[in-house]
């Protein structure tokens, strides 16, 4: 770590000396026992900028104050069928780890719908996923590897885009928002493979709006990219949808749903499900716990992300045109309240 970078975390430090003590508390959830990695995040998601950077951070521990996220680890979504619902509609889950020990999370962009649940369940199940990523899975691997472990791979299979996901372009910012603003610099490379032609003519207005620091972390690979992951990863970590040519992101892969990384059935679906149910079942000693979905403060989209958003859905409304397929929604259908 260079001298700049050293007196800027000094400076950032001094500064997170004088916030009060229920936001000291929620950023020991933040940090889990690495203060100075979590700072850097925060000064790299504001170009090194400490006064910015601790504006963002400050937001961020309100925000999770006032959505009670310190919590959300103990809010299960039930019952299971609801929840299986939406893991079934929102293909996201753990494949394994890297050679370095970087968690390598798969993402089925192209054939999740999320249509099966309300956006607030949805937002909820991402956000969950988030949080024990950064409080069980990388504390984990940190450990298991004996270096500090604080970002993850992700690789994102567009199999299946169709005009249909414009209709899931404003849930889509909403989660990316949240990411951007409260979860800043937690991925290390986005690897998107099995691209159609759609997106490709999306990515090329798309790239030149994006900030250096993310273009330079996006590699578009050919095919289903299993060659390139290799190099990175071993076979048993690959998604099951990069292990062949043509396989996609199937919900039945060859040996089940167990091997499937988006069913609920997979080992880290489980695994994250049983833990949120024992934090349930620890808080409830506390105090009952309410049902249905836990709703969450949506932020304001930054303008670089309004203008990604509108982009992407003037490509996708030229590419419906050039088709005459038209679009089979419109984006006012989303259920943006209600359980």
């Amino acid at each position: 770590m260079g001298v700049a970078n050293q007196e800027a975390i000094k400076q950032f430090r001094l500064l997170m000396e004088e916030v009060d003590e229920p936001l000291k508390n929620t950023f020991e959830n933040v940090h889990q026992g690495y203060p100075n990695e979590t700072l850097m995040r925060f000064l790299k998601a504001r170009d090194m900028n400490v006064g910015k950077a601790h504006k963002m951070l400050l937001d961020c521990l309100q925000w999770r104050m006032d959505s009670e996220i310190d919590n959300i680890l103990a809010k299960p979504i039930i019952p299971t069928d609801l929840y299986r619902a939406v893991r079934d509609s929102q293909l996201v889950g753990l494949s394994g780890y890297s050679k370095e020990g970087h968690p390598v999370i798969a993402v089925g962009v192209g054939q999740s719908t999320f249509d099966k649940a309300s956006v607030n369940y949805y937002v909820q199940s991402h956000i969950q996923m988030n949080e024990y990523r950064d409080r069980v899975v990388l504390p984990s691997a940190t450990k298991k590897y004996g270096q500090y472990i604080g970002t993850c791979v992700k690789v994102l299979d567009m199999t299946g885009l169709r005009l249909s996901a414009l209709n899931q372009i404003k849930l889509l910012t909403v989660i990316s928002t949240i990411d951007d603003l409260n979860y800043p610099e937690k991925t290390d490379t986005y690897y998107i493979v099995n691209v159609p032609y759609i997106f490709s003519a999306c990515w090329k207005v798309v790239k030149p709006l994006l900030q250096e620091r993310t273009r330079k972390k996006i590699q578009v690979l050919q095919g289903c990219g299993r060659d390139e992951l290799l190099k990175i990863m071993d076979y048993a970590s690959l998604p099951h949808f990069c292990r062949k040519e043509g396989s996609g992101s199937s919900r039945h892969s060859d040996n089940g749903r167990t091997n499937n990384c988006f069913s609920l059935d997979h080992p880290f679906h489980q695994e994250l499900y049983n833990f949120v149910k024992q934090q349930a079942v620890l808080r409830e000693s506390i105090a009952p716990i309410k049902q249905g979905s836990f709703h969450v403060n949506f932020p304001e989209a930054a303008p670089e992300g309004a203008e990604i958003a509108r982009k992407i859905e003037s490509e996708f409304h030229k590419f419906g045109n050039q088709n005459q397929n038209g679009l089979t929604k419109s984006l006012s259908g989303l259920r943006v309240h209600g359980a």
